[in-house]
């Protein structure tokens, strides 16, 4: 046996020692796969579920667009060009149409502006408050938007109409009943029906925006001689106006098309698209071609008015 020479603590290279060496040499030369021990043919066992997620994941949600929105689209399509398209010619020579047109984006305008400014008061208010009651604040939001038009419609008139609670308490303060119950049956009150579960949206859309507004430039303008409005107005809303016009369009869009709540509050005394297209289709007067046209081009309307508010979001992303 020899004395080893590579080292200074005095071991001597026995065989066992030898060995060991060799076998850590060994276990240093083993190549290494991402610190996992698992066979290869475990691993790709586990690999192949996450890849047929991403090749076939999307199929399910495909089916349900392709049945519940292709399918219909194309059979108004076809319904709307019959006879070479008469259904639209005889839409647009028709003054009722027309007049239910502009009512609808009358409707659609004041409901949208009303709601945009009521609920971005709402969401400033959000914003200052602690997690705790912005969270009940949240919570209380959220109701108007689990109820369906009708039910809205309903509990306006059991409160607002003829004899409900509101107007029975306003009577012997020297209300009329008549007068202040039929409100809710006209054009203010559709748009008053329609703010109730729009604000909410508007609401959630615009509380992130504001709560994480850098208020560093205000300050330095309200510093600077500014006034409180001149600073919100010059500072603020050039940062927030993308996302109040994008809140406004999408809301202003749902009012265009909401069916139910206009159906159960004026019924058919109000001329506006959604309305007129129930009429199309009703047992007196079938026309499937006019109300197919109608749907298609109230269904451009709210399209564009979406794709305006997606182009400023995506125009102004801060």
């Amino acid at each position: 046996m020899s004395r080893g020479t590579s080292g200074t603590s005095g071991t001597w290279d026995t065989p066992d020692t030898m060995n060991s060496v060799h076998a850590s040499t060994r276990r240093d030369d083993t190549p290494r796969t991402g610190g996992s021990n698992e066979p290869p043919a475990t691993r790709r066992a586990g690999v192949a579920p996450r890849g047929w997620v991403r090749r076939f994941g999307g199929l399910p949600a495909a089916l349900v667009l392709t049945l519940g929105f292709g399918l219909p689209l194309a059979a108004l399509v076809v319904a709307a060009f019959e006879r070479h398209g008469a259904a639209f010619r005889a839409i647009a020579l028709d003054p009722l149409i027309r007049d239910a047109f502009v009512n609808s984006l009358a409707l659609a305008v004041g409901a949208g502006t009303a709601s945009l400014v009521v609920g971005a008061f709402i969401a400033i208010t959000l914003a200052r408050q602690t997690p705790r009651r912005r969270r009940l604040w949240l919570a209380a939001m959220g109701v108007p938007l689990a109820f369906s038009g009708l039910v809205i419609a309903y509990g306006f008139i059991l409160a607002f109409g003829r004899s409900g609670f509101v107007t029975m308490t306003l009577a012997p303060l020297g209300a009329d009943p008549v007068r202040l119950g039929a409100l809710i049956y006209t054009a203010p009150g559709l748009v008053a029906a329609y703010a109730y579960y729009l604000i909410p949206r508007v609401a959630l859309m615009v509380y992130p925006a504001i709560a994480n507004l850098d208020r560093r430039p205000i300050e330095a303008a309200l510093t600077l001689g500014a006034t409180p409005l001149r600073a919100i107005v010059d500072v603020a809303l050039r940062e927030l106006w993308p996302t109040l016009a994008a809140a406004w369009c999408l809301v202003t869009a749902i009012a265009l098309g909401t069916y139910g709540t206009a159906l159960a509050l004026a019924g058919t005394q109000i001329n506006i698209l959604p309305l007129l297209m129930f009429l199309k289709m009703s047992d007196g007067q079938t026309d499937f071609p006019q109300a197919a046209a109608l749907s298609l081009v109230l269904m451009a309307v709210c399209s564009g008015v979406l794709a305006l508010g997606e182009c400023l979001v995506r125009r102004h992303p801060e």
